[in-house]
């Protein structure tokens, strides 16, 4: 008798149980607020439980407050969200939410949150349109046509590409489409299956650590805490530097080691002598594309998109209406200078939009808890005995257990936007009580999280596997000294981080 696996719930089911149990919770636990300081015009505004007092737009107000934070970060509008006034938390009455209260709650999510994911949707707009005009096929299949011969050279290169696009923008699924070229390459040139998998997974997978762009991740999660995303650009950059160059040498590594001696390869060790599930030919290794003057100008269109993107929120204060303008204008850009028809933009801008809004309904849905929590009045109830549970406890001490936490959660969700809705409404307002700068709380996050991307079966590691035909045991064997040394970074990134 045959039995049928069960699969784990995906995103949107825990996030409606966890609505649930939100519900549950205004139920039980007591109700209360903080007061709440925000920045109207040129003064800061407190909302008590009774009336709104104007203050002050000045230092002095904050250090009588108790608040640890500089003015300057109120003035440049690096916090967007109203700031909870340590030690004024008063009890209030219940406002228990029912039945109708948490079908209302993805509805309300949707529409608090209606700017980021109009965004969200217009890049996938953007990529469908880019991809149909296959310049970034053309130019991945040009490197690794053009460094035939020079392999490790290779390899550090494409692992860097993928890194970076998954920093800028988030890259995940669609990498999957390189393994059909890559790995007749990597084959050919005397590797195993592992190393085109550590190239295309490994650097997808290593540029979301220290993501400076992704708007899937720093930037959701960064609006959700109430913070500017561009706060710990730099640190991410220098980040992104650092992780990305253990990845090359730790592929580098194990490339040489299994050229210099074939049996030494994991694959040949564990699972033997496999093939990817799709036919090679090695004759199309030989054959190297031109790039014609209209690939290199789309390529050089996508990557200033992205870098456009960076210039106007640093120095033009852009936020979602400006940047999802910048990627529609991109879009019917490429368009015209494909001479696109129509109906082939408008097809592929919705099927891009479409393969998104999985997405989009996760950040609505996400939201919807923090709105049942709200409407409830136990979200700053949960702040408050937090704080007071974790109060004294030493900022690098707390960072740590923060990164322990997201790394154990991502092993049942590994949607970065629904994660950073999920948790960084309470957990970015605690930081600020605990005295832990606001970018570092999106830090661990994004580290926690993409460090078990590494593993996690909710994630693409099955997928990605399933591509080349090799056993998650092998894979398993290969990545985790190199998922230690990348724990030690993260780590010690964390600490300098909150002491800066």
């Amino acid at each position: 008798m045959s039995t049928k696996k069960k699969s784990f719930p995906g995103p949107i089911p825990i996030l409606m149980i966890v609505i649930i149990l939100a519900a549950i919770g205004t139920w039980l636990l007591p109700a209360g607020q903080y007061n709440k300081l925000s920045v109207t015009g040129k003064t800061f505004t407190m909302v008590t439980d009774s009336s709104e007092i104007s203050l002050l737009l000045t230092q002095h107000t904050l250090d009588s407050l108790g608040i640890q934070i500089k003015v300057e970060k109120f003035i440049k509008g690096e916090i967007r969200k109203p700031v909870s006034v340590p030690g004024s938390f008063t009890k209030q009455k219940r406002n228990q939410q029912g039945f109708i209260a948490i079908l209302q709650a993805p509805i309300k999510g949707i529409i608090d949150s209606i700017d980021i994911i109009l965004f969200t949707l217009i890049i996938g707009g953007f990529m469908f349109v880019f991809n149909e005009t296959g310049a970034m096929v053309k130019g991945i299949t040009w490197i690794a046509h053009t460094m035939k011969g020079r392999e490790h050279w290779l390899i550090a290169i494409l692992t860097s590409v993928f890194s970076f696009f998954a920093a800028s923008y988030g890259m995940a699924e669609e990498a999957i489409v390189f393994y059909p070229i890559l790995v007749p390459l990597f084959l050919a040139a005397g590797y195993d299956l592992l190393v085109p998998l550590a190239i295309i997974f490994g650097g997808t997978s290593i540029g979301c650590i220290p993501a400076f762009s992704n708007p899937f991740s720093v930037i959701i999660a960064s609006n959700a805490a109430g913070i500017n995303w561009m706060d710990g650009l730099v640190a991410r950059l220098i980040l992104w530097v650092i992780v990305t160059a253990i990845m090359v040498w730790y592929i580098l590594r194990y490339a040489a080691k299994i050229k210099k001696d074939p049996t030494a390869s994991l694959v040949y060790k564990i699972d033997g002598d496999v093939k990817p599930p799709y036919e090679i030919n090695i004759s199309d290794v030989n054959s190297t594309p031109k790039l014609d003057l209209k690939t290199k100008l789309l390529l050089l269109i996508y990557i200033s998109t992205f870098l456009t993107m960076i210039g106007g929120v640093v120095f033009l204060d852009w936020w979602t209406t400006e940047m999802s303008a910048l990627f529609l204008g991109s879009s019917i850009l490429i368009a015209v200078i494909t001479a696109m028809k129509e109906k082939v933009f408008t097809r592929e801008f919705i099927k891009g939009a479409e393969s998104l809004l999985s997405v989009a309904f996760i950040i609505g849905v996400a939201r919807g808890v923090t709105i049942v929590l709200n409407e409830g009045h136990i979200s700053d109830s949960i702040l408050y005995f937090t704080a007071n549970a974790v109060q004294g406890m030493q900022p690098a001490f707390f960072i740590l257990l923060l990164l322990l936490f997201y790394i154990v959660f991502s092993m049942f969700i590994q949607s970065s936007s629904g994660m950073a809705v999920l948790t960084m409404p309470i957990i970015g307002a605690l930081a600020i009580l605990v005295n832990v700068p606001g970018r570092e709380i999106v830090n661990s996050y994004m580290y926690g999280m993409c460090l078990m991307s590494f593993l996690a079966p909710t994630g693409l590691i099955l997928p990605s596997l399933a591509m080349v035909n090799i056993s998650l045991k092998t894979w398993v064997k290969f990545i985790m000294p190199l998922l230690f040394i990348l724990t030690i970074v993260c780590i010690v990134a964390l600490i300098i981080g909150i002491y800066l």
